[in-house]
């Protein structure tokens, strides 16, 4: 796709998308909000803000007010039209999202099973979601209760300029990694998870671990959406692997810790190192086969 993000990705080849469809499950909330009350309280520190990047969690009740969520679909507010607003970039998520259905259309039929898509909320600044509320703060999230990737376009502008995380490919590993939240959840692995975390207790090493099995495994079913995307439609360049690699390091938990407090505490980790990131982002990108996926089985030091 050409041009497409504007001086985002001047200096990056595009994923070759001309001509692919877009999903018909995106929904444009901007300008509508949802938040009652603060934020987070990060202070608008960015690498804070991307320590919550991909949780693959709604973001925690004692973070966010729970609230109903909502349901217009305007996208006018205060005279401002949305649509006008980052059209390219709304057709690169809208063609990743289909990319994905596709893919896992594919798999689950492999399996025996329906594949469900999820639904796409593009919002800035806040946001009403069937887990409560969230603002911007919070990053990318997936929440399982309405089966719903909520995503603010400007995060990736924040990916290039706060961590260097840049490149098209490096922004689809990140709708890519949602929506693998989803396929556990199809799968009955984000429930269960969820079970034994609850069990666990937040904030303990069981619970802090199992967060990690989670996320590097969405990791490594962004990888087999690569994979099968490529086969499908030819959609990689030169470069683009690269670009996916390097964002899953930047946003390991040794790396931004190191960023924002100059040392790493491992005991707290909950998405995974660096290393751990990009190599099960790697090994689903090389296989293809989910069923080489499992980071639940392993010992914990192995993963």
């Amino acid at each position: 796709m050409q041009n497409y993000i504007g001086i985002i990705l001047s200096d990056h080849k595009a994923m070759k998308l001309d001509g692919r469809r877009q999903s018909s499950n995106v929904e444009d909330r901007r300008g509508k909000g949802g938040v009652i009350g603060g934020g987070i309280g990060l202070g608008g520190i960015i690498i804070a803000v991307l320590y919550f990047f991909l949780t693959g969690r709604a973001p925690d009740s004692n973070l966010v007010q729970q609230i109903a969520p909502g349901t217009s679909t305007e996208t006018t507010t205060n005279g401002k039209d949305y649509s006008q607003v980052d059209p390219e970039l709304m057709t690169f998520c809208s063609q990743i999202l289909a990319g994905t259905e596709d893919v896992w259309n594919q798999e689950f039929k492999k399996m025996g099973l329906t594949y469900e898509p999820p639904k796409m909320v593009i919002f800035d600044g806040s946001v009403r979601s069937g887990c409560g509320s969230a603002t911007s703060e919070s990053g990318p999230f997936y929440c399982s209760a309405d089966r719903t990737v909520y995503l603010d376009l400007e995060f990736f502008k924040s990916m290039k300029d706060e961590i260097g995380a840049d490149g098209d490919f490096a922004y689809a590993y990140v709708i890519a990694h949602e929506v693998g939240h989803h396929v556990q959840n199809l799968l009955g692995i984000l429930d269960d998870a969820h079970q034994k975390m609850a069990e666990y207790g937040k904030n303990t090493k069981g619970y802090n671990q199992t967060s990690v099995r989670l996320e590097l495994q969405a990791d490594f079913f962004a990888g087999v959406w690569a994979y099968h995307d490529n086969q499908m439609f030819g959609s990689l360049e030169d470069g683009d692997i690269e670009e996916a690699l390097d964002a899953a390091a930047k946003i390991g938990d040794d790396y931004l810790q190191k960023q924002a407090y100059g040392k790493t505490m491992p005991e707290t980790f909950n998405h995974g190192t660096s290393e751990q990131r990009s190599r099960w982002l790697k090994k689903g990108l090389r296989t293809g086969d989910i069923r080489q996926g499992d980071t639940f089985s392993p010992s914990y030091s192995s993963l």
